[in-house]
């Protein structure tokens, strides 16, 4: 059936179409850049990282000028002096304790300090180095204390041997260390005598020697060193004896206690041989070397005539 109302031409075409409706996903770029700003260290790059970057390139545009950089650098002087030149960081005085009056005066030698001057500029390790370069100081401390006083204490070496050698006549102590040099051995007569090369090697085996030696004291002039392997005894009246390089305190004991017992060292005799324990020889003197040649037959005796 045909409608009563007839439609007017193009009715059905003037109809407005339905609008599309927008996609709500982001774009694939969208996304990407959202995954990006979730990760830290971009955001700390633009939280920081800019500002810094920013901030170097104003110090950098500030100091490519020649002048402003002679500038600040003057500033920079100025300020440290002024402040290393306070009364407060002034050292004054230097003192020395602990040493006697040579090492003072060669402690003060050493350091060459030009005093009055900052503490800030005092290197104290460089100071402490040459101190303890001395021969005769076994410790020192250097430090600075309140009212603008350097104070160095000082533990010095005590010289414990004479050691004399080709070079000269020195004074050793107990880890034979050369202290200072003395011009004879009557300088320090307290102090016992050692020799030969290599006798401040062996300190601690010629303080055995001398500590075994008791009775012989009185009559002892010093060691020897010979060869750098063993010990000659030197008495008076020119009598050496000859220590074995082996255990020598032990030959040492038994040659006391002979002596104790028949009055060895006490006869006319030049040296005492132990280098060989199981038969220790002894050599007379020339004169009773003779006299006994003449008891013996082996030379004649001389006429009075």
């Amino acid at each position: 059936m045909r409608p009563l109302t007839a439609q007017r031409p193009g009715a059905a075409n003037t109809a407005r179409p339905a609008p599309l409706r927008r996609d709500p996903a982001p774009s694939r770029t969208a996304y990407r850049m959202q995954r990006m700003w979730l990760r830290p260290w971009v955001r700390a790059g633009l939280r920081v990282g800019l500002p810094v970057l920013v901030l170097a390139l104003g110090v950098g545009i500030y100091l490519s000028d020649q002048p402003r950089r002679d500038a600040l650098n003057a500033m920079y002087t100025d300020l440290t002096e002024t402040v290393k030149n306070r009364p407060e960081f002034m050292v004054n005085l230097l003192a020395i304790d602990g040493a006697s009056p040579d090492l003072d005066a060669a402690v003060r030698t050493a350091l060459a300090l030009p005093l009055p001057q900052s503490s800030l500029d005092l290197d104290l390790d460089a100071a402490h180095a040459k101190i303890a370069q001395l021969q005769a100081v076994a410790s020192a401390d250097v430090r600075v204390q309140s009212g603008g006083i350097l104070q160095v204490t000082i533990t010095e070496r005590e010289p414990a041997f004479v050691w004399r050698n080709a070079a000269g006549v020195w004074l050793v102590d107990d880890t034979g260390t050369r202290i200072a040099e003395v011009e004879a051995r009557g300088d320090r007569a307290d102090l016992p005598l050692i020799a030969g090369e290599g006798a401040d090697t062996a300190i601690a085996e010629a303080r055995a020697i001398l500590t075994s030696a008791g009775p012989l004291l009185p009559r002892l002039r010093g060691l020897v060193r010979m060869g750098d392997r063993r010990w000659d005894i030197v008495l008076d009246r020119e009598q050496r004896i000859m220590l074995p390089s082996v255990d020598p305190v032990a030959a040492l004991e038994r040659l006391i206690a002979l002596d104790q017992a028949q009055e060895v060292l006490a006869r006319d005799l030049a040296s005492v041989d132990l280098r060989l324990q199981a038969r220790p020889a002894l050599r007379l003197a020339p004169y009773s070397l003779a006299e006994m040649r003449r008891l013996r037959g082996i030379i004649p005796a001389e006429s009075d005539l």
